[in-house]
């Protein structure tokens, strides 16, 4: 850690100890994701900006989105999201965005993880989603901390290793990495949130930035940072897309009415990095171009990785700016760039239009 910047578990434990807990005392919340993305952008050498593609990218997005009336009901239209509106939703996506990662294969269309529900085959995010709306089909319980707490080492592998069984013979990424995570946060939830989290979202009081603060502070593995060119960088990719997914879900209300939702970035994974470098967005050097092309790994951590998400960010940010300018009363966020850039990618993959691999990190954040 620098000089310049705080302890960061040392503040938590003041915000806890004087009942803020991530609501500043001295202004709004704020989590400092953008600002670690220019920071990022202005001191990377193997991803850059191409400017006139950046405003050529943010007027097709906004001609398209505003063409499709796009918005954040495309969320609760998709078949396999939740369509209640309640306590059990909120849980529910809780759980969703704590195993929201890493769902890349180098295998093959047809022998890829996958999951088999009500007919179709799922791969990817939607997998995911999928095999929990299965799992509550068989009534395992799997979005309540209070089942977790009662679940031992070998009975919770038992029990997720049977929730994510696959329809091929790979098996889902990570699978000790999840079981950590749903134990983990099963128990903070269970001693610091009454066992659920809309207990967290009661204490963000309204702020998206408060509640993703919120859940950094508490769940070590929302906390999604790097340290680059002597900075702590921070990305927050599933914590923000919690919020988020709980605001599109809820449609801005209830649960999901946070009154400063446009704080919340782009979310920095591997998708949105390789649909803006086919839009002529980022640029790579020749080393990474290649290295990705090739489908070599980037290990997490790594100044390449840091560069690839930092400076996406950056770059839907400017996308939104742009399209603000052009159109002062467009109702766009980064949330809804990223939903938008995301669908089409996976519209692409599906027509076999790809222009270039995503890059290839394994690891929890994404």
């Amino acid at each position: 850690m620098s000089d310049d910047e705080p302890d960061l578990e040392l503040l938590a434990l003041l915000q806890k100890s004087l009942g803020l807990n991530g609501v500043s005392a001295v202004g709004p919340a704020e989590t400092r994701v953008l600002e670690s993305a220019e920071y990022v952008y202005n001191n990377s050498i193997d991803v850059a900006l191409d400017m006139r593609g950046t405003k050529a990218a943010a007027s097709t997005i906004w001609q398209l989105m505003h063409e499709k009336e796009y918005s954040f009901k495309q969320w609760t239209e998709h078949e396999l999201h939740p369509k209640s509106k309640d306590k059990s939703t909120v849980d529910f996506i809780f759980v969703l965005d704590l195993l929201n990662f890493c769902f890349w294969s180098d295998s093959d269309a047809e022998q890829r993880f996958a999951i088999e529900y009500k007919g179709r085959r799922w791969t990817g995010y939607w997998s995911l989603v999928a095999a929990l709306q299965r799992a509550l089909d068989e009534e395992t319980p799997i979005a309540s901390p209070a089942y977790w707490g009662s679940q031992c080492q070998d009975c919770m592998k038992q029990t997720l290793s049977h929730v994510f069984r696959s329809a091929t013979a790979e098996e889902i990424p990570l699978l000790d990495e999840r079981i950590s995570c749903v134990r983990e946060a099963g128990q903070v939830l269970l001693d610091q949130f009454e066992g659920t989290f809309t207990t967290c979202i009661e204490r963000a009081k309204g702020s998206a930035a408060a509640l993703v603060n919120i859940i950094v502070e508490n769940f070590p593995c929302f906390r999604d940072e790097a340290r680059f060119e002597g900075k702590t960088i921070r990305f927050y990719k599933r914590a923000q897309i919690l919020v988020a997914d709980l605001w599109a879900c809820f449609e801005g209300q209830s649960y999901g009415n946070f009154h400063d939702i446009d704080k919340i970035t782009m979310f920095a994974d591997y998708r949105i990095p390789q649909m803006l470098n086919s839009l002529g967005c980022l640029q790579y050097s020749p080393s990474l171009d290649h290295h990705i092309r090739q489908r070599k790994p980037i290990d997490s951590g790594h100044s390449w990785e840091i560069q690839l998400r930092g400076c996406s960010i950056w770059c839907v940010e400017l996308i939104r700016r742009e399209i603000v300018h052009h159109h002062p009363k467009a109702h766009v966020n980064a949330i809804l760039i990223d939903f938008f850039l995301y669908d089409t990618i996976k519209a692409q993959e599906a027509d076999g239009i790809i222009a270039i691999p995503h890059h290839r990190t394994r690891s929890i954040w994404y």
